[in-house]
């Protein structure tokens, strides 16, 4: 389905009314920023000429004045950000059906995060937000951006050194599957990290409470690796017609995902670099190409559902 916004007056007219407040934001910021750079600069021309006290008393003043632009505006550019998502991704989501809502402030707990056992490591700083949810036919769903690292301390000769890393940075998608599953099966990327770790599961040890499954797919096989709890139930979800469509999936997505089955749900782990549904400050919102990325993103969420087939209720819940 096409979203047009040369069709949508009303969806015109709030662009229009945002349009005048994000100029008014980007010159205030474009003001503020300008200010920093200028203090900066005279502070270091100032201790390069070896005048220390003018330096700081030169640079300072700027500095200040910048900060205190950005530090007025702030209020202004939460409720602009906030009205974006609310009126203009929300009016996106209508479009494709009344039922999909988005709460900005929401997302996915991290005590979900794990539950869905596709992450092995506990999150030390952990952000979300941005819960979309609705339906598709009978199926009920919802996603949202996560983003959860761990940190390291490193001791060094001047101390210690905390370095954070990303476990996972992207969207994070949950539907009803429809089947009350009494295991737990886990399809992970082959990279060169989980391929190792599958050559040891199958020849030396199982992977926690999970083996390796061997599936009979050989692209599928290829890109993926499987883990499950009860490899019949497994083989019982991934069926033939399954795993083509999770291959499809992949290969529109820029990044290989990773899915788990669990109780009745599925969860599939979308690894992006951008965030997602974020107002633009230096791009007018007039045109309609700034919205393509955010709406070509909830599109591909929204059809999951068709490219999965998960409205066939080939089972019943238990």
């Amino acid at each position: 389905m096409s979203f047009s916004i040369n069709t949508n007056v009303a969806l015109q007219n709030v662009l229009a009314t945002m349009e005048v407040e994000r100029k008014k934001i980007a010159s205030t910021q474009t003001k503020g920023y300008l200010f920093i750079a200028i203090g900066i600069a005279l502070a270091g021309i100032g201790f390069f000429l070896g005048f220390p006290v003018v330096a700081i008393i030169s640079g300072l003043v700027p500095l200040v004045y910048g900060g205190v632009l950005l530090y007025q505006i702030s209020d202004d550019v939460k409720t602009y950000k906030d009205a974006y998502k609310q009126d203009v991704i929300g009016a996106a989501l209508k479009f494709l059906d009344d039922s999909l809502t988005i709460q900005p402030h929401l997302g996915i707990e991290p005590s979900e995060f794990m539950y869905t056992q596709m992450f092995n490591t506990e999150p030390d700083r952990y952000h979300t937000e941005d819960l979309v949810s609705g339906s598709s036919g009978q199926t009920r769903f919802y996603f949202a951006e996560v983003h959860a690292e761990y940190k390291t301390v490193t001791q060094t000769k001047n101390g210690t050194r905390t370095e954070w890393h990303d476990i996972f940075k992207g969207i994070l998608f949950a539907a009803d599957f429809n089947k009350h599953f009494n295991g737990i099966t886990v399809v992970k990327p082959k990279d060169f990290g989980s391929a190792l770790s599958a050559w040891f599961s199958k020849n030396i040890y199982s992977f926690g409470n999970k083996d390796v499954i061997q599936l009979e797919n050989p692209d599928f096989s290829k890109t993926f690796v499987t883990y499950g709890s009860d490899q019949v139930e497994a083989r019982y979800i991934l069926t033939p017609s399954m795993m083509e469509r999770i291959l499809s999936l992949n290969n529109e997505s820029k990044y290989d995902i990773s899915v788990s089955f669990i109780q009745s749900r599925m969860y599939i782990a979308f690894p992006l670099v951008r965030n997602y549904f974020e107002a633009p400050i230096f791009k007018s919102l007039l045109n309609p190409e700034a919205l393509n990325d955010d709406i070509n993103a909830i599109r591909f969420m929204y059809d999951i559902i068709q490219e999965l087939d998960l409205n066939t209720r080939i089972w019943g819940k238990n």
